[in-house]
């Protein structure tokens, strides 16, 4: 059968349409070629002396294959605890408790709980499903629309941000750990130099607690520095745990996905054990009950403000891991065919749970702390991260044999921090090996994550000068606010009317292969959220956010921050959402045609998308044909035409 010209290209001319062993690079002249089963024959017999080119087939050399493939989890139950491993982390510990405590207590569990069923349940399983089914990292996943790689690099930024700033934390809590090894502990009121800090026989107490002078003077030396503007010199007692929790990191990471799947079984679940250890404790001492009412009251004025649900927002997503490229980089190593629903309610709804749960525990201390120093309870501990350092070292001093529990708990947030930003620094990994697979071999993997966290060590070296603290409240409150919230909008605006809601859906199922019922209305329901309450919900809280930034003040203790870092940390947070349009005005300008022509052809998914169902070679770009005059005579005699 003779196909014409006008055919070919609606045919769709791929290598997997040739046999291996039938293609040679150049057609031979008066042989006949095979398209789509089909024949393509000069119009006349050629003699083998004489030749007489009908025409050649110049194919596109595809891009050369990986080095090494892509790896696969060794089960689904490795998946699933590696996620969890993964959303549950410090943030449960330090964050959620801190978040609650800054909005007012119960109150902002409405904004969360509300954020989580509109919001976090949605695009954690618009993520899961979009890593899955594409089998590739956050950048190269966008072959479904190439008009929005833009959203894989904003998530790049923000996941190198957050991994900037994330193992400054498990530096600290690793240097705790080191200091849990003495007698009496640092911060507790057996230690001599504590001694005036402590409640004396007359039963008056000082207003600043020994955990929180050990904090602020000892670890952060932030007492030495005046603000943003004085960062002062380097803590090396810190920077020498920084650089053990890169190396860390960089060892984990080499090992691959396949060994860190292992170590989850443990890390997901010990961490239940000690905050059980420490609510139990907590509730046998004075002040306690006060603490959990706190933590359970309701001030509903604060649901008017703007940060509240900007908070909710952003733990949401930080919790969760959502936006960050995380989750779906390592979906991407799933089998096709796992329950992604299943993964999205049990992580979703078992994350947040254990944030809930661990509140309990920060706020009887805090309960009991404000009991000592007879202050009311939102007067006490009024920084960020140092929550979890100076509620928790109370606490821990507070119990028997106080020096092993503290060296237990220690190192269970040690172990979950290095766990968390292990699925961090993954994100980023795979962004950048998917894009450039030949990265993928041994050595050349080796200088790369070598690079990537001297790199992050060297960075982060600021956050721990004296003035440090400073510093990381500002990357704290900006990386993870606005920017993040545009990111997650396009995602889901993308997925739901430029690659197109209803075959997403069908994507869902043709993976879960045998959906149940209950499967089919979930289903339905997050379509609804992907195309009309997601993305409003999102707007509603964009809206609030710019019309209160430059209201509300962004303080650590009694420092107020000046305009210029908070202009630093809007530009910070702009970086990383202004990769959209630019890298979409990349994809307009790489097409041809007019304009709305080059925007359907850039919304349109490449022909090496759905790899992971067809699992055959395919290349982006059709072959070339060049034709000859004698391709448009009429067929010899005993041929077909059709």
């Amino acid at each position: 059968m003779k196909l014409f010209p006008e055919q070919w290209f609606a045919e769709g001319v791929r290598q997997s349409d040739f046999p291996e062993q039938e293609m040679p690079a150049t057609v031979m002249p008066g042989s006949p070629v095979q398209l789509n089963s089909d024949t393509l024959e000069t119009d006349r017999p050629q003699s083998v002396s004489q030749p007489q080119p009908a025409f050649q087939i110049q194919p596109v050399t595809p891009d050369p294959a990986p080095s090494q493939p892509r790896e696969t989890w060794g089960g689904k139950y490795e998946f699933l605890l590696s996620c969890i491993g993964y959303c549950v982390g410090l943030g449960n510990v330090w964050r959620f408790p801190y978040l609650c405590y800054r909005n007012g207590g119960g109150v902002f569990l409405i904004p969360y709980f509300v954020m989580l069923l509109f919001t976090g349940l949605p695009l954690f399983l618009l993520e899961l499903s979009l890593g899955q089914y594409g089998a590739a990292g956050p950048i190269t996943v966008w072959k479904c629309c190439p008009l929005l790689k833009g959203i894989g690099v904003g998530m790049l930024l923000v996941s190198s941000l957050v991994s900037l700033y994330y193992n400054v934390i498990i530096a600290w809590t690793f240097y705790y750990l080191g200091t849990s090894f003495q007698s009496p502990l640092p911060w507790s009121c057996e230690a001599p130099q504590n001694a005036p800090l402590c409640q004396n026989a007359s039963g008056n107490a000082s207003r600043f607690s020994a955990s929180e002078a050990f904090w602020n003077e000892q670890v952060l030396g932030v007492t030495h520095s005046s603000g943003l503007h004085d960062p002062g010199p380097v803590r090396w007692p810190l920077a020498i745990c920084l650089l053990v929790a890169w190396i860390v990191i960089f060892l984990c990471m080499l090992k691959g996905i396949r060994s860190s799947g292992k170590v989850v079984y443990f890390t997901a679940t010990f961490p239940y054990l000690v905050l059980i250890v420490l609510i139990i404790r907590g509730a046998t001492l004075e002040g306690s009950i006060e603490g959990v009412r706190f933590y359970l009251s309701s001030d509903w004025s604060r649901l008017q403000s703007a940060q509240v649900w900007n908070d909710a927002a952003s733990q949401i997503f930080y919790s969760l891991g959502i936006g960050f490229g995380g989750l779906l980089s390592m979906a991407s190593y799933n089998k096709f065919d796992n329950n992604v629903i299943r993964d999205t309610l049990v992580i979703a709804i078992g994350n947040c749970c254990t944030s809930f749960f661990a509140g309990f525990a920060i706020f009887s201390i805090l309960g009991h702390m404000a009991w000592r120093k007879r202050v009311p309870v939102g007067e006490v501990a009024d920084s960020g991260p140092g929550l979890a350092f100076v509620a928790y070292p109370e606490a821990l001093a507070l119990l028997p044999a106080s020096a092993f529990w503290s060296v237990l708990f220690f190192l269970m947030m040690f172990t979950l921090g290095v766990d968390t930003l292990f699925g961090n620094m993954e994100g980023i990994t795979t962004a950048v090996l998917d894009e450039f697979p030949a990265l993928r071999e041994w050595r050349r993997k080796t200088l790369f994550l070598g690079a990537l966290c001297f790199t992050f060590y060297l960075l982060g070296l600021l956050l721990i000068t004296e003035g440090g603290i400073y510093w990381f409240t500002l990357i704290d409150a900006y990386s993870t606010s606005f920017g993040l919230i545009i990111i997650t909008l396009f995602m889901c605006i993308g997925i739901a009317f430029f690659y197109g809601v209803n075959q997403f859906c069908r994507d869902i199922v043709d993976m879960i292969c045998r959906c149940p019922p209950w499967c089919s209305k979930l289903v339905l329901y997050f379509k609804a959220c992907w195309v009309f309450i997601t993305p409003c919900l999102l707007l509603f809280i964009l809206f609030y956010i710019f019309l209160e930034m430059y209201n509300t003040s962004l303080h650590y203790g009694a420092y107020v921050y000046p305009r210029w870092g908070k202009a630093l940390g809007v530009c910070m947070g702009t970086v990383t959402c202004i990769q959209i349009p630019l890298w979409a005005l990349v994809a307009i300008c790489r097409e041809s045609g007019t304009l709305t022509d080059r925007f359907r052809k850039a919304i349109h998914p490449l022909n090496s998308w759905r790899t992971a169902t067809t699992h055959t070679e395919v290349i982006d770009v059709p072959y070339t044909i060049n034709l000859v005059d004698s391709d448009f005579a009429s067929p010899p005699q005993g041929s077909s035409e059709a």
